[in-house]
This record gives structure tokens, C-alpha cells and sequence, in this order.
């Protein structure tokens, strides 16, 4: 049966290709699409290769997937082969702008480079959210020291310096006053914003925007933040549970995501919660992407929430809509991201093993003594130890991420290893 939005025409298997660049099964694309009857074609990394379905109809790999003149030419190359593509897909952010130009040139359904500019590009999301008279920290496009010192001093210091294109925290800088900022290497040829630093909470809302609201949605608490897990400390995350945030954050993200865009997109969108002086929670906008979550978050939704956010992001980029999304399955979700133990590549030499040791993990990705981790783009993926959990409150799953990230232990010394590295083992707690 043919997939709806991709006529069969009754000819040869309509072409489908997707650009690819995860190892683990974060997104189940042969459960997604039939690739008996699609010609289903895959452009990917060295890294990425191991992660293609089998039953792919064949697979380019190209040094990185989200180099547009690279990738086109795969793409001409299989559609040579194959037909002109009837769908391009690309569920990983650094590669959706590629696949929305790509799109574009073929004339394919799918979101488009203009509708993701306000996802992708950070200085362009926060004019918009302040264009709509919502919360954001100040902002202002910086090409020097001098305008850095120019928004302290209306600002205040810490100033966040952060590229206004990029994942991950790569290249953002929290710079504490006039002394690092005349220490700071300036990047060459990296467009960078100023925005003024906020203590509060981070938190992180996931889930499908559809009809002007989150159809469906979670809210988490990170524990420490994203750009700490690049300077050595652990990240986590713990889905929240207490009804007067969940009040809040509900309420905001409809206001934020309905600034940004009018149809409908999976999300990540992370913003600042406080309190008040009245004791009521206070949101505010950090920055938000169309795309499914990094980290463990696709794998929490399908086991703890039933729900794949990856297949309802995989159906809007063949345009079709996402099935139907009910409330989420209850309890509650976690996570936990080890650092890599030495620079990528490295070879693992020590694991502590967890099994059993704490309560509501019940999942652990871990590469073991001799495999290589490899220096490879997908950043959340290849670290020293995935971990996921859940519980029946916000309180417990927190108490098991603190545990296990004190618990834990890897260990690693520097190589020359091939890129390809190990695949990390399922490890059952």
C-alpha cells in the first residue's frame, strides 16, 4: 500500500531518501516506510552507515551530511538510480536546512528553508518572540569586543556569547566581565549574538505542535545545563510533575511556538522558569528548534510515553500529518549523558558497571573496555555512558539520575582509532 503524500504511480518503487548521520536507532525509519515497496536511499557518515536500515535500497556515504554541495551531488547520483525523489528527510538538526533546500530545488512537500529560519537561526527566533511582546532575555547581533562591552554596560555581565547558527552549545561562551572578554580567541567567520544571562532553571518542552497549541507535550528540568556537559560536568534531565510549572510552561509554550510558526512541527523549545514576586511562576524564551529533542529524549518518549516523536517528524517531512497524539502514558521520564572521558577518538579502558545498583534506571547505552568512541557529529550520541530512567515522580527519577552519575564511572586514553569507532551496548540495569 502506498504511503500517503507519495504517489506510487503505478511504476517503478517511488524513491524516498533520507540523510542520516545517527549509529543508534534514535528514529525506527523502517518502521516508518515501507522499504519493500519505496526505493528508500540513505546519505550518511562513515559513523552513520552502521545505523541504516538493512534493508535500505542503497547508501552513499559522504564526509558530512550537512555540507550542502556534498550532499546534493549524492542525492543527484541516487536519483539517477532510482528517480527523482518523491520525499527528502532529515531528522537530525544540523541537517534540516539541507534537506529543506533540497526540497526545495526538487519541488517536494516538507517544511521549507524560510519556514525554518525562525528554528535555526537564534537571532531571528528571539527578534520574533520579541517582536510578539513575549519574555526574552536582551539580545543583539555582536561582530566585536567593543559591542560586547556596549551590551554589558546596558546589560550587566555575565554576557552569553553564542553562535547564531550551531547544537549542542558548540562555540557558546559565558564570558563573567571585562578581563575574559580581553582574554577570549574572537571566532573567524561565525555570526555571533550577546544575550544578557539568566540564573533560573533551564527546562526543555518536547512533544507536536499542530492546530495553534502543543498537541502533545512534556516538560523537564535540566540537571546542570548543555554548555557545562562540553566543559566535563554530567547533563540530565527530569520530566517535571509539579502542576503550578506545568501550568506556566503550557501556557508559554503556546505563546512562543504560535510567534514562530502557523503550521504544524515536532519541538524542542527550552526556556527559563522563575518565580515571581507574588510566589507565581515566570517563563521566558532560551531558544527553540523543529525537530525531535536530542539526547535520550526519543527513546523516552517511545518507552515510557508510547508515543515516537521521530515517526511524527519523519510524516510531516513526506507530507502527510502525524497520527493523532493523546496525553502522554503517565509517569515520569529521565535521563543522564556522561562526558567522553578523553578527546574523540578514544579507546575506553574502564567501565563501572551499574546492573541493578539503582532504582528506575532501566536502560544504559555503554561502549566497554577496548571499543573505540569515535570524534563523530552527532555530539549527545557518541559520549562516555547514555543513561534512562523512570519512576512515578519528579522527586525519585532525580534521586536515580544524581545516583547513578556519582555511581558511574569510564575511563578512556587517547588514539588514533578508525573513525567508525563501537557501537555502544544496550546494557539492561
Amino acid at each position: 500500500m502506498p504511503t500517503p503524500g507519495i504517489p506510487d504511480g503505478g511504476g517503478p518503487r517511488p524513491h524516498v531518501l533520507v540523510i542520516h548521520r545517527w549509529r543508534d536507532r534514535y528514529a525506527h525509519y523502517e518502521e516508518y516506510l515501507d522499504h519493500t515497496g519505496h526505493a528508500v536511499t540513505y546519505v550518511t557518515t562513515e559513523v552513520g552507515a552502521r545505523g541504516v536500515p538493512r534493508s535500505a535500497a542503497e547508501v552513499i556515504e559522504v564526509p558530512a551530511t550537512d555540507d550542502l554541495a556534498v550532499v546534493r551531488e549524492a542525492v543527484a547520483e541516487l536519483a539517477a538510480r532510482f528517480g527523482a525523489p518523491k520525499a527528502i528527510v532529515a531528522l537530525k538538526e544540523d541537517d534540516l536546512l539541507i534537506a529543506a533546500q533540497l526540497r526545495a530545488e526538487w519541488g517536494l512537500p516538507g517544511a521549507t528553508p524560510a519556514d525554518l529560519l525562525p528554528f535555526r537561526d537564534k537571532l531571528e527566533m528571539c527578534r520574533r518572540i520579541a517582536d510578539a511582546d513575549l519574555p526574552v532575555p536582551a539580545f543583539e547581533a555582536v561582530s566585536g569586543r567593543e559591542q560586547v562591552a556596549a551590551f554589558a554596560e546596558r546589560h550587566g555581565w555575565p554576557v552569553v556569547l553564542k553562535p547564531t547558527r550551531g547544537s549542542s552549545s558548540a562555540g557558546v561562551r559565558v564570558v563573567r566581565g571585562p578581563e575574559g572578554l580581553a582574554e577570549m580567541s574572537w571566532p573567524a567567520d561565525t555570526a555571533l549574538m550577546a544575550q544578557a544571562h539568566v540564573a533560573d532553571p533551564i527546562y526543555h518542552v518536547d512533544g507536536l505542535y499542530r492546530d495553534g497549541r502543543p498537541e502533545i507535550w512534556r516538560a523537564s528540568r535540566y540537571v546542570n545545563d548543555c554548555l557545562g556537559f562540553r566543559d566535563g560536568a554530567h547533563l540530565g534531565s527530569v520530566e517535571e510533575d509539579d502542576p503550578d510549572v506545568l501550568a506556566a510552561v503550557g501556557t508559554w509554550s503556546r505563546r512562543f511556538l504560535g510567534a514562530l510558526t502557523d503550521t504544524s512541527t515536532v519541538f524542542h523549545l527550552e526556556v527559563f522558569v522563575g518565580v515571581a514576586e507574588d510566589s507565581t511562576r515566570t517563563c521566558s524564551f532560551l531558544e527553540t528548534g523543529a525537530r525531535v529533542g536530542g539526547a535520550e529524549i526519543p527513546f523516552i518518549w517511545r518507552d515510557v510515553h508510547g508515543y515516537d516523536l521521530m515517526e511524527a517528524a519523519f510524516a510531516l517531512q513526506v507530507g502527510e500529518q502525524p497520527k493523532k497524539a493523546e496525553a502522554p502514558s503517565p509517569g515520569v521520564g529521565g535521563w543522564l549523558l556522561v562526558p567522553a572521558p578523553a578527546e574523540r577518538p578514544c579507546r575506553i579502558t574502564e567501565v563501572t558497571p551499574l546492573a541493578g545498583s539503582v532504582p528506575g534506571l532501566y536502560a544504559a547505552a555503554l561502549l566497554q573496555p577496548g571499543d573505540i568512541l569515535p570524534a563523530a557529529d552527532a555530539y549527545y550520541e557518541h559520549v562516555g555512558g547514555r543513561f534512562r530512567f523512570t519512576g512515578p515522580t519528579s522527586a525519585s527519577v532525580e534521586r536515580a539520575v544524581r545516583a547513578a552519575s556519582a555511581r558511574f564511572h569510564v575511563s578512556a586514553e587517547p588514539c588514533a582509532g578508525p573513525l567508525g569507532g563501537a557501537t555502544p551496548h544496550e546494557v539492561a540495569p
